[in-house]
């Protein structure tokens, strides 16, 4: 229906996708104006830069187009109408994620295709069953943690009213530092990215196997192939977390 309502208004459906591609595309302009006066970032080129770019961003691109609106439910509990969607005969994490659909967001994840696709044709990558398989993976795995994280972050507005701005800092904020190779940043800080908020996993991880560049960290090889589990644990525990939510849920009390 959401969809159908979009699609009614064609030239603003247009403007605003194409408008979301251009926006969120700033961000690799930037990062392309950098290397007109550096060579390397963290011992990473722009092509290798790109990589982790675009993977990241069509990840974040396809959680949030599915599952991007769960983090209105602090405004929903706190006006009431999550009320209405609980009796209603269709599970409350479908309306959430199906309330305001804005299909123009896939604009985002045209621009992280594009950039994607760009970063494979001038990065050399030895390309065997394994590397296809990975490069797979990465998309699938890193778009699931970031949808365990969105929910995750939703359902902690249960019990604080509202905070979503918080969960923005582990989903948004997330995409923006694995955007960059994680060799700028302090050991201390990649091992949060990975063990702590598994960020890390999205892209980083798989993009050293993909790349075929040894872990500059030292940390154990295991990690580039740990993101289905990764992918696993974290949306179970947002499942879990979620139903725990619903079920302990006593309206907005007023």
């Amino acid at each position: 229906m959401w969809v159908r309502v979009g699609w009614s208004y064609r030239t603003s459906f247009v403007v605003l996708t194409l408008s979301s591609l251009v926006i969120t595309g700033v961000d690799f302009v930037a990062i392309v104006i950098m290397f007109a006066n550096v060579d390397a970032l963290g011992g990473f080129g722009l092509g290798e830069i790109g990589f982790l770019y675009g993977a990241t961003a069509v990840c974040l691109g396809l959680a949030d187009l599915a599952v991007g609106n769960v983090e209105r439910l602090g405004r929903r509990v706190r006006l009431g109408t999550f009320d209405a969607m609980m009796v209603r005969p269709v599970g409350v994490f479908a309306q959430m994620c199906a309330d305001e659909f804005a299909f123009r967001r896939v604009g985002r994840i045209a621009q992280g295709a594009a950039v994607l696709a760009w970063s494979l044709s001038v990065v050399h990558v030895d390309w065997g069953p394994a590397r296809l398989a990975m490069l797979g993976s990465m998309l699938v795995c890193g778009a699931a943690i970031f949808l365990g994280l969105f929910v995750l972050g939703a359902t902690f507005q249960f019990v604080s009213g509202d905070a979503s701005e918080v969960a923005n800092a582990f989903t948004y904020g997330g995409n923006t530092m694995t955007q960059y190779p994680l060799t700028i940043y302090p050991t201390e800080v990649v091992k949060a990215l990975t063990f702590l908020v598994p960020v890390a996993f999205v892209n980083w991880y798989p993009a050293l196997f993909i790349l075929d560049v040894p872990d500059p960290f030292g940390l154990p090889g295991w990690l580039r192939f740990a993101a289905p589990v990764v992918a696993l644990v974290l949306c179970t525990l947002a499942a879990l977390a979620w139903r725990t939510g619903v079920r302990h849920y006593r309206s907005t009390g007023s």
